[in-house]
Formats: structure tokens, C-alpha cells, sequence
């Protein structure tokens, strides 16, 4: 049986969109601006579904066209979505600008909140050892090589390297969300995710 708790995590949320809405709602890569009052129609659409609520729903929108990647698709000659992928109108000059402006603004702003946390941490030299009294000449020992602890970088994974009930991480928006592998169909995977949703996605969307 299906899972039916609601859930409460945006990304799990946009998680769930990308697998009921494929055509309107792109995971990786350009997306498309999305029709005028799609909120409402996914309103209706999921009424019924215990899983989400409106105000996550709305969270997740708002999530989901604030994004860089939605923004730059807000472009001239682009097409309005509705949620099964049809155009249903060309966009207005006055929301290309909108969507432009914005997305110059958001990005000026994480350029100077990058430029603020460079400044109050700047590269600071290594203060000297405090000179010692002088003391009985000894032979110096060199030092192991201070252990560092392996940084862990998620890495593309290859078809042959996948089986199920392995734990895997899914490309999905900003961050990787974590499941385990339900079942492989070619080039087609089968992913349980951790808050009990299951979504199909390519191999080169799961990572190690």
C-alpha cells in the first residue's frame, strides 16, 4: 500500500510533483514558466491526496519559480504549461522583465552574502609556537602526518553498480534526498525515499 503520511519537507514535496506532474514539473536541466493560476488546478488536482496540504503546496511553488533555473527559463518566445506539459499562451514582456529582475537581484545578494562571510573570516596565518626555555638538546621525532578525516563527495553512479535495496541518493532541486533502491528496470530505478514515497528516476540522476 501506498504511504499516506503527509508530508511536511519541501523537497520531498517537490520530490512528489517532479513523479505526479513530469511534464510541468522539471527536476533536472531548463524548465518551462508555468501557467498563470496553476495553483489552483493543483489545488483541485491533489485534493483528495492525504499526502500534501495547500500551504506546503504553496511553499513548494514558491520554491520551485524562485529557483535560478525557473527564473532564466522566464524568457521571450518561451510558453506558459499548464500541469500536463500543453502551452497555453505566450509570456507577457512585463513578466519577462519581472522574472529578470529578480533573478538579478537574488543573485547579487548571494554574491554579497559571499562577499560578507569572506570577510569575517579571512585567511588568517598560523601565530608562531611560543619560544621555550632552553632545555637539553633532543633528537627530534618527526610527526605522523595528522590524520584527516575523508570528505565524502557523492559521486554519478553507473547502472552496474546498482542493486536493490541499496541505499542511494537522488538528485533532486538543491539537495540529494536519500532512499533505497526498489526495483531496476533498464535504465529506470525504482526509489524508496526515506519519508516513504516511492519515484522512478534516471541512473544519472542517482548518486553514490
Amino acid at each position: 500500500m501506498e504511504s499516506t503520511d503527509k508530508l511536511t519537507d519541501t523537497n520531498a514535496i517537490l520530490a512528489y510533483l517532479y513523479e505526479t506532474f513530469p511534464l510541468c514539473f522539471i527536476a533536472e536541466g531548463e524548465t518551462k514558466p508555468l501557467k498563470i493560476g496553476l495553483f489552483q488546478d493543483l489545488a483541485e488536482k491533489l485534493a483528495d491526496d492525504s499526502k500534501v496540504s495547500k500551504t506546503q503546496l504553496r511553499v513548494a511553488l514558491r520554491r520551485y519559480t524562485s529557483s535560478w533555473r525557473y527564473l532564466k527559463g522566464v524568457k521571450p518566445g518561451a510558453q506558459r504549461i499548464d500541469l500536463n506539459g500543453v502551452e497555453c499562451g505566450e509570456l507577457e514582456q512585463e513578466h519577462i522583465d519581472h522574472a529578470q529582475a529578480t533573478l538579478k537581484e537574488s543573485q547579487e545578494k548571494a554574491k554579497a552574502k559571499r562577499l560578507a562571510v569572506a570577510a569575517k573570516n579571512p585567511a588568517k596565518k598560523p601565530a608562531r609556537p611560543a619560544k621555550k626555555a632552553a632545555a637539553k638538546p633532543q633528537v627530534k621525532k618527526e610527526r605522523a602526518p595528522a590524520k584527516v578525516a575523508p570528505v565524502v563527495e557523492l559521486v554519478p553512479a553507473k547502472l552496474e553498480e546498482l542493486k536493490q535495496k541499496q541505499r542511494v541518493n537522488i538528485k533532486l532541486g538543491q539537495n540529494p534526498v536519500s532512499g533505497v533502491i526498489t526495483d531496476i528496470n533498464k535504465e529506470d530505478v525504482h526509489v524508496q525515499l526515506d519519508t516513504g514515497l516511492t519515484v522512478k528516476v534516471r541512473v544519472e540522476h542517482i548518486l553514490l
